[in-house]
């Protein structure tokens, strides 16, 4: 079974159903795989299951929300997990988060957004894109005003147009691929700055934010706050599973992540697979962030309001 940990329709449980269209083809004995979503908490109602309550056999495996592997790190009460105890699978995918202005906004570099403020729209305090405003500022001095109160992504968008605000802070790569296309071919935004743990080779004009951040303690900061974008879209299996069938498991994660038909099904669908990962790396990325130095943890708290 795979338990997805975000709700119906979304892109987390479109992408899940496509890789078990495939998965068991890479199986012993082609099993179906049953797909069942658990929503809740941003991810973190599902994660908690498959951590003390699934079955450890081999039999289930997770989707989940790239944002609840750092949820633990930020502190957030209602994660009773630890991440790094997480048997990790792989991802289909790594996500580029986007600093993006609509044309008409007053700024055109990430110099110009250090001298002046601009309005970015964002659903709450403690959402994604908050954060990451938050971060970006902090680490960057750049001057995004957040503006609280859309109910979606797509409401932002619409509010972009009508000059609400002036731009989106987390706009992610392959969602702006799939949703809004003609944006950037018909240069109705200005894209400014790129964030992730590497460079997206398709950006090669756009900053990254990582290469802007000289200061070392600032640098940790952001890389700890990246992490989940560094996760892409990750699959796991719970604790404590047997490590042959860990292993079993890790290698047909990534033959479907391969497979010329599930590729061919997923860019049919505009699902941005691109430079999938393995288990070890999505593993190594999550140690890594839980080896951030106390203080920046703290630092890292303070701008998730956690």
């Amino acid at each position: 079974m795979l338990i997805v940990t975000d709700a119906p329709g979304g892109g987390y449980d479109i992408m899940a159903r496509t890789v078990a269209r495939y998965l068991g083809n890479h199986l012993p004995g082609s099993p179906r795989i049953v797909v069942q979503n658990m929503p809740g908490a941003g991810g973190i109602v599902g994660m908690n299951y498959l951590y003390t309550t699934a079955p450890k056999d081999g039999t289930m495996i997770g989707a989940a929300d790239n944002n609840t592997p750092v949820e633990p790190l930020l502190g957030t009460p209602e994660a009773k997990y630890d991440p790094i105890r997480f048997n990790w699978l792989g991802s289909p995918t790594v996500e580029t988060g986007l600093v993006t202005v609509w044309h008409t906004a007053p700024v055109n570099s990430i110099e110009d957004l250090r001298k002046r403020e601009i309005s970015v729209g964002s659903s709450g305090a403690n959402s994604t894109p908050s954060f990451y405003a938050r971060l970006l500022n902090a680490t960057l001095g750049t001057k995004m005003r957040i503006v609280v109160g859309y109910t979606g992504q797509t409401d932002v968008y619409l509010a972009m147009e009508r000059g609400e605000v002036d731009g989106f802070p987390s706009m992610f790569l392959n969602t702006l691929n799939a949703t809004q296309p003609a944006w950037r071919t018909e240069k109705k935004i200005k894209v400014l700055l790129q964030f992730g743990l590497e460079r997206e080779p398709s950006l090669p004009n756009v900053p990254s934010a990582l290469d802007l951040v000289t200061n070392p303690d600032d640098k940790l900061l952001l890389k700890a706050g990246l992490a989940e974008v560094a996760m892409g879209r990750p699959y796991l299996m719970p604790p404590d599973v047997p490590a042959d069938r860990v292993a079993l498991m890790r290698k047909a994660v990534f033959a479907t992540f391969t497979d010329p038909a599930f590729l061919a099904d997923t860019k049919r669908m505009n699902l941005g697979v691109s430079s999938p990962r393995t288990g070890e790396q999505l593993a190594k990325t999550i140690e890594e962030a839980y080896r951030t130095p106390p203080k920046i943890v703290q630092r890292l708290r303070k701008l998730s309001l956690h």
